[in-house]
C-alpha cells in the first residue's frame, strides 16, 4: 500500500512528463502552464488510494488518473474565464497571460487530451470507464448552468443548491474514486459505495468551504474571509439565512445584499452577525457532519479488510481538517 503524499510524487511526475509534441507550439503552451500550477491533486489521489485498495500497482493508471486531473483543469480554466478571474493558484490565469480566444480552445484540447489519457486504460474495462466520465462530464456542466442561473434568482432552496454544488463538485471526485475502484477490480457493490462516499465527502467539502468563507482563519483558509459575501453568492448560508429571517431581518440582508457602495468590512460584518443571530453557523456544522458521517457509512461497507481503507480514509480526513 502507497501512501497519499507517495502517490502524489507519482502524479507530479507523471504531470511533469507528458509530452507536448503535436503543434502548433501556442495551443499547447497554455496547456502546460495550466497543469504545471501544482495544486492539491485531490481527484487523482483519490482515483490511485481507491485502486490501491485492490490492486498494488497504481502505476498501472497514472495515465487515467492524470487524464481526470486534465480534465478538473479545463474546467478550472474555463471558469476563470467566465468569471474574469485574474489569478489563478498564484498565477495568472491564462485569458489573462494570453486572451479569451486563446483560453477557449487551448481549454478544448485539454478535454480532448483527458479523453485521451483515459482511453489508455485496460480495454476490458474502456466502455464502463468512458461511460462514468462522459456522463460526470455532462453533470458537471449541468452544474455549472445551474450556478449561473442562481445568480438571478432570489428564490434558491436549499435542495436546489445541493443538488447544484453535487453536480459542480461531488461527482468528479466520486467519478475518480468508482473509476479507480473499476479498475482495480473491485466488487460493482464496492465501486458504487465508493461512488456514493465520493458524493457525500464533496458535498461536506463544499459545504465547508461555504462555511470557511465566513467563518475560517485567512491564513489555513488561503484566503481572504468573506468572498462570498462581497459578491452576495448563493451559498448554503445565504440561502438558509433568507429561509429563516423574519421580516425585518430579511429586510435588513436585502439592504446589504441588493444595496451599493457598501464598505466591504462593514458588509462582511453585517451579513456575518445575521448569520450568528439566526443560528447559520450551527445548521452548517450540522449539515457538514451529517455529509461527513453518511461518507463514512459507504466506506464501512467496503468488502475489504480496515487496513486497506485506512489511507484513504486519512487522507479525507486531511481534507476535511478534522482529527479522530
Amino acid at each position: 500500500m502507497f501512501t497519499a503524499n507517495e502517490l502524489l510524487d507519482k502524479i507530479n511526475g507523471y504531470i511533469d512528463s507528458m509530452p507536448y509534441t503535436r503543434k502548433p507550439q501556442s495551443l499547447y503552451a497554455p496547456v502546460k502552464y495550466v497543469l504545471s500550477m501544482g495544486g492539491k491533486r485531490i481527484r487523482p489521489t483519490l482515483m490511485l488510494l481507491a485502486y490501491n485498495m485492490y490492486k498494488d500497482n497504481p502505476e498501472a493508471i497514472l495515465p487515467v488518473a492524470c487524464g481526470l486531473e486534465t480534465y478538473h483543469n479545463y474546467t478550472l480554466l474555463h471558469d476563470d474565464l467566465m468569471d474574469n478571474a485574474s489569478v489563478r493558484r498564484g498565477h495568472q490565469t491564462v485569458h489573462e497571460k494570453w486572451n479569451a480566444n486563446t483560453a477557449i480552445l487551448s481549454g478544448d484540447s485539454m478535454l480532448v487530451m483527458a479523453y485521451r489519457y483515459i482511453a489508455q486504460c485496460d480495454v476490458a474495462k474502456l466502455k464502463p470507464v468512458l461511460d462514468l466520465f462522459t456522463v460526470t462530464a455532462l453533470e458537471i456542466g449541468e452544474g455549472q448552468q445551474y450556478d449561473m442561473d442562481f445568480e438571478t434568482r432570489g428564490d434558491v432552496s436549499e435542495d436546489e443548491y445541493i443538488e447544484m454544488i453535487r453536480l459542480k463538485t461531488s461527482v468528479l471526485l466520486a467519478c475518480a474514486l468508482k473509476t479507480g475502484a473499476i479498475l482495480g477490480g473491485a466488487p460493482d457493490a464496492d465501486a458504487d459505495n465508493l461512488y456514493r462516499f465520493g458524493e457525500m465527502i464533496g458535498l461536506a467539502f463544499q459545504l465547508q468551504d461555504d462555511y470557511l468563507d465566513v467563518y475560517g482563519d485567512p491564513a489555513v483558509f488561503g484566503k481572504a474571509i468573506g468572498g462570498d459575501i462581497l459578491c452576495n453568492k448563493k451559498t448554503f448560508m445565504l440561502i438558509n439565512a433568507f429561509a429563516r429571517a423574519d421580516e425585518p431581518t430579511r429586510a435588513e440582508l436585502e439592504r446589504w445584499i441588493n444595496g451599493s457602495g457598501h464598505n466591504p468590512q462593514e458588509k462582511i460584518a453585517a451579513v456575518t452577525a445575521v448569520y450568528n443571530r439566526l443560528g447559520i453557523d450551527r445548521l452548517a456544522e450540522a449539515k457538514i457532519k451529517m455529509y461527513f458521517d453518511e461518507s463514512r457509512r459507504y466506506l464501512s461497507a467496503l468488502g475489504v479488510a480496515e487496513d486497506r481503507r485506512r489511507e484513504l480514509v486519512a487522507y479525507t480526513d486531511r481534507m476535511m481538517k478534522r482529527e479522530y
